[in-house]
């Protein structure tokens, strides 16, 4: 029968096989502190059973389990894990040993999180005293002896050392507990022991000393006897045989050597003697090895040889010498020997390991061809000296120097002259001169160097007056250079602007010129031309002093400043004055404008004129009229019953000829008034012509008299 579990069952029992499971992963924990103990104490003797505790206080939420991870550390070295639930974790040392002390701390990890204890410092005292033994008490030089000290129950990394008294005689390191070695003794008695140290970080804790156990080494009887013939005072140029010998049977790897020095001369002198014919550099040392297995035996002589003649001494006479003049080489014995004479001597001379001349002497012409390194050999007796080797160079004397100039020469600053001679030897001496006067000199040693001089001129010719002189062999090489030619630049001089027409005379339409000129001034020359506002109007490069610059159909708008500049390599520009340029109207213009006004003039005269007469005309007409006319009735009644009432004034000009030698005159326009009465009543009743009439009196007219 087939049980039928329904969808809904199915997913709680899921559900909580997952909260099962999970519980742990979910569960909260802080590991509060952790600490580490060393029981029974921190400073313990050796073989103390030893325990480290590490204890872990965690703070977890109830009912939730977790894994601890306990890891102990030595000297910062992880030294054991352990993985329990438990809260604390224990690890032992047993039969702790000086090995074992140090600093341990433990550490507890729960998941990803982990936290320290504090550290703890573990002493361990008491080292053993080793024990040392030996696989024999005697033996034989040259023989060897197997050594063994023994730390039972040491741990850790000890240093081994073993003595004979204060001599060490080994040491080895180690993470045993014993050492094991071969020594190689070669003295009658040793008292060997040993003793171990143990490093512990800052310090070292070092044991008693082992037992002392005595060797007893018998001496191997191989020292040699050397012995000279025919003594060991001889003369350069005498036999001398050597002999080695050893007083016992000869075995079969027995060795018998002789050397002189580092020089090993014989290494078969037990079959054979060794002879030599004696030098000079033979004196010396002489030692006769014998060696059977590791032992080596030696005695030993000294010699000394006279010399027979000194080493021959090569000279050169002058010690420097010039190509094309007599040298002589000598070669010379300075001293020899009573048994020879100085005749017994034969000289050669070689150039380059190439004979010259079997004699102490040569003489040449110094030349390329004679160049080289010299050596002279001498012998007598069969003995042959080589003396020191000497080189011959004729020095070749200066070459016509060459005078030459460092940039460009301008008049009034200054400039290096430079003097080189392409051939001669060093050092050589130049001097500047100026006409066969030396102005400075200067002495060239290396062939980095040249001869450099600074100077001046104030004008061009001035150049041609310099020579380079050059010697390095006193009076006789001296070279005299050809004079001095170069381009010498002159400074331009100030320009003078000059303006043509004259400013004065310039109007509209005219062509303007303008010239720059300079005094001096070498060519190259570049002009520039400066309008009003300083602006550049022309700049120009020609060959000669002066320049020109054309302003065609000039404008009132072209009045202004203008100057020039003027300038050359020198790099020195130099400005003119200012000219000041008016630009008048045009003639046409002036004329015109005269014209006008002349106009102006003659219509205003005319109207003065006209304005005149026409004045003139109506104070004519004005005066007719007043007395040609009858006066009416009206007019009478109006006069002959004046109302002082109504009275008028006119004025009227009465010109008369005056003496002025007669009447004082009076300045100014006068002016008499009538009386004129009107008759009172309508306005019709008023006659228009009976007005007042206005008369102007001339100025000619005499003041009247009161």
């Amino acid at each position: 029968m087939q049980v039928k579990i329904q969808p809904s069952l199915r997913m709680g029992t899921i559900l909580l096989l997952f909260l099962l499971t999970s519980e742990g992963a979910c569960a909260e924990f802080f590991i509060k502190k952790v600490i580490l103990i060393i029981q029974p104490r921190n400073e313990v003797q050796r073989s103390t059973n030893v325990s480290l505790i590490c204890q872990a206080e965690v703070s977890r939420t109830a009912g939730s389990h977790l894994n601890y991870k306990y890891i102990f550390y030595k000297d910062y070295q992880p030294l054991n894990t352990d993985q329990t639930n438990a809260m604390d974790s224990l690890y032992s040392i047993p039969d702790a040993r000086v090995g074992h002390s140090g600093r341990y701390k433990c550490a507890v990890v729960i998941e990803e999180k982990k936290r320290e204890s504090n550290t703890e410092y573990l002493t361990v005292k008491g080292l053993l005293a080793p024990v040392l033994t030996v696989d024999k008490l005697r033996l034989t030089e040259g023989d060897d002896v197997t050594a063994v000290c023994t730390a039972e129950g040491e741990t850790g990394f000890l240093m081994f050392f073993f003595r004979d008294g204060h001599e060490e005689l080994y040491r080895k390191e180690t993470n045993s507990q014993k050492v094991e070695l071969k020594l190689l003794l070669d003295k009658g008695t040793v008292n060997m022991f040993c003793y171990y140290s143990i490093n512990l970080g800052s310090t070292a804790e070092t044991s008693n000393n082992s037992n002392v156990i005595s060797i007893d080494i018998e001496e191997l009887g191989i020292k040699p006897n050397i012995t000279v013939i025919p003594s060991t005072y001889v003369t350069e140029g005498d036999n001398i045989t050597f002999s080695c010998s050893v007083n016992m049977t000869p075995q079969r790897n027995t060795e018998l050597i002789l050397s002189h020095g580092r020089t090993t001369l014989s290494s078969n002198m037990i079959h054979e003697d060794y002879a030599m014919l004696a030098k000079a550099n033979d004196s010396g040392e002489y030692e006769c090895i014998s060696s059977l297995g590791g032992v080596h035996k030696s005695s030993s002589l000294n010699i000394t040889v006279k010399e027979i003649f000194s080493i021959p001494f090569l000279s050169i006479h002058p010690a420097e010498v010039f190509e094309g003049e007599y040298f002589a080489i000598t070669c010379q014995i300075r001293s020899l020997a009573s048994r020879i004479q100085r005749e017994d001597i034969k000289y050669s001379i070689f150039r380059d390991k190439t004979l010259v001349i079997n004699d102490n002497g040569y003489n040449g012409t110094a030349g390329k061809a004679t160049n080289g390194k010299y050596v002279c050999k001498a012998e007598a007796n069969r003995i042959i000296k080589e003396s020191s080797m000497l080189l011959l160079g004729a020095k070749v004397l200066v070459s016509k120097p060459e005078i030459t100039v460092d940039g460009p020469v301008i008049v009034d600053k200054p400039f290096w002259i430079r003097c080189h001679s392409e051939n001669g030897s060093l050092p050589i001496i130049y001097s500047l001169k100026s006409n066969n006067f030396i102005l400075n000199r200067t002495e060239v040693s290396h062939f980095q160097e040249e001869a450099r001089f600074l100077t001046m001129i104030s004008i061009p010719s001035d150049i041609s007056r310099y020579l380079c002189e050059a010697e390095n062999n006193g009076q006789v090489s001296i070279k005299m250079s050809e004079r001095l030619h170069v381009t010498v630049i002159v400074p331009v001089g100030k320009p003078l602007l000059t303006v043509l027409p004259v400013p004065e005379n310039i109007e509209e339409g005219n062509d303007v010129t303008l010239i720059c000129g300079i005094p001096k001034g070498s060519p190259p020359i570049s002009f520039r031309f400066y309008g009003s506002n300083h602006t550049a109007i022309h700049t120009t490069t020609v060959q000669s002093n002066s320049s020109s610059f054309v302003l065609s159909t000039v404008k009132r708008k072209n009045s202004g400043n203008y100057y020039c500049e003027a300038f050359n390599m020198a790099d020195m520009s130099s400005r003119s004055d200012i000219v000041k340029v008016e630009v008048s109207l045009a003639m046409w213009k002036k004329a015109l404008i005269a014209v006008f006004c002349m106009l102006l003039v003659a219509l205003l005269v005319l109207f003065i004129v006209m304005r005149y007469k026409a004045k003139r005309v109506e104070v004519n007409n004005k005066e007719s009229v007043w007395s040609e006319r009858p006066p009416d009735e009206a007019d009478q009644d109006s006069l002959q019953s004046p109302n002082e009432g109504d009275i008028e004034y006119t004025e009227v000009v009465h010109p008369q000829p005056v003496d002025p030698t007669q009447i004082p005159l009076r300045k100014g326009t006068e002016t008499v008034y009538s009386e004129l009465q009107t008759s009172q009543g309508t306005p019709e009743n008023i006659n228009h012509q009976s007005l007042l009439e206005y008369a102007e009196l001339n100025h000619d007219l005499p003041e009247p008299v009161n």
